[in-house]
């Protein structure tokens, strides 16, 4: 069986256009597991997808795959900092 952090990443990573620039951070509480998300944010609107519908049916797959192991699983996609993409944008092209 997959752990579902890497179920995640390997979803995340097959669908985007910058598969390197994809972060997972997981996070471990009394309640379950959260996964937080950064991508490119070029890659922000394939990740989501129309009306949410991408970002439904990866939480989905992976809370199916948390059940296997008895864990509740959360994901969360954080909004990707302009700020920091810029800046890295920036001295790739110096």
């Amino acid at each position: 069986m997959e752990d579902p952090q890497n179920l995640l990443e390997s979803i995340i990573k097959a669908i985007v256009c910058y598969p390197e620039e994809v972060k997972i951070i997981k996070k471990v509480d009394k309640i379950g597991i959260l996964y937080h998300i950064w991508v490119n944010p070029t890659d922000m609107g394939i990740v989501i997808g129309k009306r949410g519908d991408t970002a439904s049916a990866i939480k989905l797959i992976v809370k199916i795959a948390g059940y296997k192991t008895n864990s509740h699983i959360a994901i969360k996609i954080e909004e990707p900092s302009k700020e920091i993409y810029e800046t890295k944008q920036k001295t790739k092209t110096i």
